[in-house]
């Protein structure tokens, strides 16, 4: 025996449902809800608002997983890293979709730096695919920085 249900809370012919068909649309409601949560973490995580990934030696295996990535090498107490920070975060929007920008303190996470040679700061790393591409060291300015990550996007 089916059991009905009013829509609205008063009768109105044509707006009756079954039990099993109120669950379906609550499931179908759910499975959309947890789906965007996650499309949304997932953006959070692959720096899909346009800001930079805060990257350790114990995430930094996660570089991997972004097709094209840009990973500024940095610690507070330099200068020139505090000079071109301000350029990585304007990279990280302008190129949002395209280019996922990363940030690695050295001195939080030396394992990391040392496993990939950095030696000067600020350095900037392209990966793609998680495999290094090309080096930039110290603190130039945004439009040759943004020339060398144009001139790896075209020929990828």
């Amino acid at each position: 025996m089916k059991q009905f249900h009013l829509i609205l809370g008063y009768p109105r012919w044509g707006l009756l449902e079954t039990d099993a068909e109120i669950e379906r649309i609550r499931q179908k409601k759910i499975s959309d809800l947890v789906q965007r949560k996650s499309e949304m973490t997932r953006r959070q995580e692959l720096g899909g608002e346009g800001k930079p990934v805060v990257l350790t030696d114990e995430t930094f295996e996660n570089v991997k997983k972004y097709p094209f990535m840009l990973v500024d090498f940095w610690a507070a107490w330099c200068g020139p890293c505090r000079l071109i920070s301000p350029i990585v975060e304007e990279l990280a929007h302008e190129y949002h979709g395209s280019v996922w920008v990363g940030k690695l303190n050295v001195d939080e996470n030396p394992v990391t730096a040392d496993r990939f040679h950095v030696q000067s700061i600020p350095t900037l790393i392209m990966f793609k695919d998680g495999v290094p591409l090309d080096r930039i060291v110290g603190a130039l300015p945004k439009h040759l920085i943004e020339s060398r990550l144009k001139a790896h996007l075209q020929s990828s």
